[in-house]
């Protein structure tokens, strides 16, 4: 099974960062097996606190199925459920903008 690296941003509204914690420290057991069955094998969320900016790394198969997950009722769900603290699309979806690497040391 081939694997690849995605990070990617995302922006918190300011004030929100406990709370974004603490909803992530509860993250429901639904959606995580939805993310591993959907191709995430590890997934890590960072806080630049003065920035409100998120910096999210996941490994997942190349033959992800994320495309797929974002249209299911559990990702939906959590969308809504995470809508008013975080910088969103109309449809709940986090505004998030993939970043390039520029170095890796293996």
């Amino acid at each position: 099974m081939t694997e690849e690296k995605f990070a990617f941003t995302m922006r918190l509204n300011p004030g929100m960062h406990t709370e974004y914690k603490r909803r992530h420290d509860a993250i429901w057991p639904e959606l995580s097996q939805a993310l591993t069955s959907a191709g995430v094998r590890d997934y890590s969320i960072h806080l630049d606190p003065e920035t409100d900016i998120l910096f999210a790394v996941l490994w997942r198969r190349t033959d992800h199925d994320l495309d797929a997950l974002v249209t299911t009722d559990i990702m939906q769900k959590w969308w809504a459920f995470m809508a008013d603290i975080m910088e969103t699309h109309a449809d709940n979806a986090p505004v998030t903008k993939p970043l390039e690497t520029v170095f890796h040391m293996a």
